[in-house]
């Protein structure tokens, strides 16, 4: 689900992510992941969340689910809800994260073929490649995107597809005016740094990217990929169909 990242310096992740997931798994249960930005204060990310059924989904993500056809990679698979589903719908799925835990996880909760893998080092090609939950994160920098776009396109079959999903979030920048105080000689208004705790502990800090359709669209165009809005949610997100 969340696609962490090492950083620059290659420090090593810390994988709490994975510890709090294998906590609600063991029945461990007693308090939830904490996130926050740079742009935004302290969050929390309740764990029974990240182990939700299909009928608990946002509707951008069943459809997405939904129009998943033939060999499918889920992208940052975290508890493996999204490739349960589809298993269910006997779909043959590889399940990929960088989190150790999260794939403990997803294959104790019955995922066939879950793996730990950096998305950059996936060689297998795919009928259909899912990142959600933000999965243009997973970019981590605007600079990066052209990169992550020419390796998705390099596993796709003919006629395959990748779906993503992501937001807008140029609203976090308005002011009680209407108006907007983004720094246009800053980087781009999505890139983000990325912080999450939990029991305490503090994990690497990491880049997250929040792309708006029009920025993906484009870079899509760059490196010959046609990029279709399939969804709009109802704050500001949206789901993609690369192809």
């Amino acid at each position: 689900m969340l696609n962490h990242v090492q950083s620059n310096n290659q420090l090593i992740m810390k994988d709490l992510f994975g510890n709090a997931l294998l906590d609600y798994q063991n029945r461990n249960y007693t308090e939830d992941i904490t996130t926050s930005t740079s742009i935004s204060g302290d969050d929390e990310l309740p764990l029974p969340y990240l182990f939700r059924n299909y009928k608990a989904m946002p509707k951008l993500e069943q459809k997405a689910l939904n129009i998943c056809k033939g060999l499918v990679l889920d992208v940052g698979c975290g508890a493996g809800s999204h490739s349960l589903y589809l298993q269910k719908k006997s779909l043959e799925v590889k399940a990929i994260d960088i989190s150790k835990g999260a794939v403990e996880v997803a294959k104790k909760r019955g995922v066939i073929n879950a793996t730990v893998l950096n998305l950059l080092e996936e060689t297998e090609t795919f009928d259909s490649i899912l990142l959600l939950m933000n999965g243009t994160g997973i970019f981590q920098e605007l600079d990066q995107v052209s990169k992550y776009l020419k390796h998705l396109k390099s596993l796709l079959k003919p006629n395959g597809q990748i779906l993503i999903d992501s937001s807008d979030i140029k609203y976090m920048y308005e002011d009680e005016d209407g108006g907007f105080w983004i720094d246009t000689n800053a980087k781009y208004y999505g890139e983000l740094d990325y912080y999450l705790s939990y029991k305490g502990e503090q994990e690497i800090p990491t880049k997250w990217l929040y792309l708006d359709f029009e920025t993906l669209n484009l870079a899509c165009v760059s490196v010959g990929l046609k990029c279709e809005l399939v969804y709009e949610g109802e704050h500001f997100d949206y789901l993609a169909k690369l192809g």
